[in-house]
């Protein structure tokens, strides 16, 4: 009887429709929620909302193999992005704290959400760089809170 009930036109087009709205491995916006480290493992980064613009995604420094020396970047904001876009996060700035200059950037999660793409660029995304991170499960210790 169950089988019976599941096969008609009805069941079908709502398992359609659950298919169509959830795809298997979809991004979504807190997939790059966390701690990552930086392609070198001189740093950790965290990604969370914007402390003042919740919707938004930044990213924050929160250990530097470097604490404690003049070239210091804990607590350092290194990224601010306004929008998901169902792909990546996109619409603000990244921040290079080596050469300390603004990019425009690109924050995207690979499907199993072992590594994070961080993309900064100059007018169009084609033509930049991109930095793979991986997760951390707790940054080391050395850095003051910001």
């Amino acid at each position: 009887m169950l089988i019976r009930a599941l096969t008609g036109p009805l069941a079908a087009a709502g398992l359609v429709a659950l298919l169509v709205a959830a795809p298997a491995g979809a991004a979504t916006p807190r997939d790059a929620h966390g701690l990552w480290w930086s392609a070198d493992k001189t740093a950790v980064i965290e990604f969370k909302p914007c402390t003042d613009a919740g919707t938004a995604l930044c990213g924050r420094i929160v250990w530097d193999k470097d604490a404690g020396t003049p070239t210091d970047a804990c607590g350092v904001r290194v990224a601010r992005l306004k929008s998901f876009d169902g792909e990546a996060w996109r619409d603000g700035w990244v921040f290079d704290p080596r050469d300390k200059k603004s990019y425009s950037g690109a924050v995207r999660v690979k499907p199993d959400g072992t590594v994070l793409s961080l993309r900064a660029f100059i007018g169009t995304e084609m033509i930049g760089q991109t930095e793979e991170m991986t997760r951390a499960d707790k940054p080391p210790t050395g850095c003051k809170a910001p």
